[in-house]
């Protein structure tokens, strides 16, 4: 692999969650409070991109292409995070932010029907509840995920979504 010059403007952590949906209920979990980010906080199942969630498999095309990766990602963090096996993803949002330690952060927002498992959460999750969109309003999520629930709530009745902001 060829040095390339690092360039701090265009270098991200990618993050990619899950909206799991069961017998019309997403899947929530409560942050741990040892979490450097939003600790005690809900939110829905996902994590960060690693080098060696790709780079350590075989090439899927050519000499240097790696597919499925974020697909590959949301499998593994679900499983790691609540012991569920997730099916059918699609695409919901996406947003960035910058971590209180000043890292940028690109995250993307995809939904998952439940395929199989019981919940176990993993150390970093605390408290988990299935919830409907009215249920999730009487939680202390994290800003912008009602409003994925929202969309996705659209999106499963056949109707367009797309972000808005809550304050417009």
């Amino acid at each position: 692999m060829k040095k390339i010059e690092y360039d701090p403007q265009k270098t991200h952590y990618l993050v990619a969650t899950a909206i799991i949906v069961k017998d019309g209920k997403y899947l929530i979990t409560q942050r741990a409070s040892h979490e450097k980010v939003w600790p005690n906080m809900w939110t829905v199942p996902g994590g960060k991109l690693n080098v060696n969630d790709y780079a350590k498999r075989k090439k899927d095309a050519g000499s240097e292409l790696w597919y499925n990766v974020i697909e590959d990602l949301v499998h593994r963090e679900v499983l790691e995070e609540t012991g569920l096996k997730i099916k059918n993803l699609g695409y919901v949002t996406s947003c960035a932010y910058f971590r209180p330690d000043g890292i940028p952060t690109l995250i993307i927002s995809l939904c998952a029907d439940w395929e199989s498992g019981k919940v176990k959460l993993s150390k970093d999750m605390q408290d988990f509840a299935w919830v409907t969109l009215k249920e999730a309003k009487k939680y202390h999520l994290i800003d912008g995920i009602w409003e994925e629930l929202e969309m996705l709530d659209k999106i499963r009745r056949g109707k367009k979504a797309r972000w808005r902001s809550p304050r417009s």
